[in-house]
């Protein structure tokens, strides 16, 4: 067993677990955050996408001992009131059908928004690898579409 500090949503803490846990075990279990779902496990699917960093990365694929001394973000720490644009967009678009992929799928695209503050389909399309069994996919682009101009608004 081995004592990681990092931050998690802001807030700093120190979990034990093997190193070699992943990451997605560790928020799911131990710090009993559930809103990061496990999907395929092989990092293919996305369900389990955090930040780390600033970054988008795959929870089920990275060990909780690399994030010693770093910054995690997951879905609960995306916005306290869920009022966040991407979180509007979602809503507005009506994006969830089983919901399943949804935290995943908005943590990508935090990510993506990030670094491309006004993506084109193109880059959506290149960008966005997250997998959604209920194939949202139009109503993903446009939901992203309609936060990265909320996102340009609020910048102005």
């Amino acid at each position: 067993m081995t004592a990681v500090a990092f931050t998690i949503n802001g807030k700093a803490v120190s979990v034990e677990a093997e190193p070699t846990t992943p990451l997605l075990w560790v928020v799911r279990e131990h710090l009993k955050m559930t809103g990061t779902k496990f999907g395929c496990g092989s990092g293919l699917c996305g369900a389990c996408t955090v930040h780390v960093d600033g970054k988008a990365v795959r929870s089920c694929q990275i060990a909780f001992s690399k994030v010693q001394g770093r910054k995690v973000t997951t879905i609960e720490g995306l916005s306290p009131n869920s009022d966040h644009a991407l979180q509007k967009a979602w809503v507005a678009e009506q994006v969830p059908q089983c919901g399943y992929c949804q935290s995943g799928m908005l943590m990508a695209a935090y990510g993506l928004l990030n670094f491309h503050p006004e993506p084109t389909d193109e880059d959506i399309a290149l960008l966005m690898t997250n997998l959604c069994r209920c194939g949202t996919y139009p109503r993903v682009r446009a939901a992203i579409q309609r936060a990265a101009r909320a996102l340009q608004g609020d910048r102005a």
